[in-house]
């Protein structure tokens, strides 16, 4: 059931599209900061002094949290209110940001990066249940418009995350990527106060601990295990063994469970699993690859942050002047025609890349690579979440919505460690090449199980 505590807004924000504006804001703002970091993580790596793993830890310490908390999140947002649970999210947001930005070793901006993460599932779970409240099924036309303000405004973020963190660095210093998130976050908790009414259900799903910890060291013993690869080999290879045996724990778990946090089932398609392995090879390999970028941009034609961020733009238009064109394939072709061709496009980027570092190519070449794996993975990205949410049945969509950001995330963290365990800082080369074989898999799947044209 619903309590709803306050009217809707009273003053200009009364728009029919305002709260989805205004939970778009929130929303990007938690995406825009998982690849803000990319292009000056060179600087943040030579200042404190990291290692490859110490580094990538910067990106992982925030996937893993966002993975790990998400469904608890939602649970908690359930219980006591989702937009209460946004309005704590967006403050615990805004001080960890300030954390990132005082920052004086690796561990204090690893846990700051961290609760970063956690405070995003709380953005992203409120905000996704909000705007299903304030746009009913009912009302078909304004429920697709909102869901695709908040689609487009979250790829642009975190597509331009790496060019503007570029430029906001060479200007004032690479910890103001983390400090301008303040005056956002005070614009989001005023926002949120007057448009976003509160809502609650009373009978929703428990908070289930043993669930997120299991899903948590599910996806952290492997990305440790791939980060710190100067370890003894047995050590790695039981903490992956660990890791694999948690999350069959973890489905057991969940299917003795009357109200799951996810529901196994929901993969039980053909067609549920190749999307689920989309989710993972996007992940690792064009999202992942984005972090490796910068730094092989940097190192290989010796640009600075600046004119790094600017390069990256070959990297991340296509993700936004690309979308409409993956709806119009999508019906006009289906499924399994356009997501098998986007993740051969990206497929075939990617492997030019390596060949490029392989062989010392131009810096035109590298772009030119750049934009094919970019357009491949900007027609299918933004039609990959919703085909696992339309697969569901109606009554599990927002499990769904919450399952596929948690493959998008996990797949992230773990593309992330095994691109740093493969170059080891110096060979990307091996870790492009790694990043396409993700990209063909995903290729494969997309083939191989979506037999029939869903539309």
């Amino acid at each position: 059931m619903s309590d709803l505590a306050q009217p809707m807004p009273r003053f200009g924000l009364n728009h029919p599209m305002a709260v989805a504006w205004v939970l778009a804001l929130s929303v990007s703002l938690a995406n825009f900061d998982v690849t803000v970091v990319a292009v000056v993580l060179p600087v943040i790596r030579d200042e404190l002094g990291f290692s490859i793993g110490a580094t990538a830890w910067v990106m992982d310490a925030y996937s893993l949290a966002f993975a790990g908390s998400l469904f608890a999140a939602g649970a908690l947002a359930d219980r006591f209110g989702r937009r209460r649970m946004l309005l704590l999210g967006n403050a615990g947001f805004a001080m960890a940001s300030l954390l990132c930005g005082l920052t004086w070793d690796g561990p204090s901006l690893w846990f700051a990066r961290a609760l970063q993460g956690l405070c995003a599932a709380f953005y992203i779970t409120g905000g996704l249940a909000a705007i299903s409240l304030a746009y009913p099924i009912s009302n078909a036309a304004n429920r697709a418009r909102a869901f695709g303000i908040i689609g487009v405004t979250s790829g642009a973020a975190m597509a331009l995350g790496p060019t503007l963190g570029g430029f906001v660095a060479a200007g004032l210093g690479w910890r103001w990527i983390f400090l301008i998130n303040l005056p956002v976050c005070a614009i989001c908790a005023w926002a949120v106060r007057r448009v976003i009414a509160e809502s609650r259900d009373e009978e929703g799903r428990a908070l289930d601990i043993t669930g997120v910890a299991l899903l948590t060291l599910a996806i952290a013993l492997p990305v440790q295990a791939l980060l710190h690869s100067d370890g003894a080999p047995v050590w790695r290879w039981l903490a992956t063994g660990a890791g694999v045996l948690l999350g069959i724990v973890l489905v057991w778990q969940q299917k003795r469970r009357a109200k799951p946090m996810l529901d196994p089932m929901l993969f039980r398609r053909r067609e549920a699993i190749g999307i689920g392995c989309l989710l993972l090879s996007l992940s690792a390999g064009y999202w992942a690859t984005l972090i490796y970028l910068p730094l092989y941009l940097l190192a290989a034609f010796g640009l600075d942050v600046e004119q790094g961020g600017l390069a990256m733009l070959a990297a991340t238009l296509p993700m936004l002047a690309l979308p409409p064109v993956g709806v119009w394939l999508t019906q006009r072709y289906g499924w399994q025609a356009t997501f098998t061709g986007g993740m051969l496009l990206l497929t075939a980027g990617l492997a030019l890349l390596a060949y490029a570092a392989f062989t010392a190519a131009s810096l035109w070449f590298v772009l030119g690579a750049m934009l094919l794996l970019a357009s491949g993975a900007g027609i299918s990205n933004s039609q990959v979440s919703g085909a696992l949410v339309a697969l569901a049945p109606p009554d599990r969509a927002g499990m769904a919505s919450a399952m596929a950001t948690t493959l998008r995330q996990a797949g992230f963290a773990i593309g992330i460690a095994l691109l740093g365990a493969v170059s080891g800082g110096v060979d990307y080369a091996a870790a492009f090449g790694v990043a396409a074989f993700a990209a063909a898999i995903g290729a494969a799947a997309a083939a191989l199980t979506l037999k029939r044209i869903l539309i």
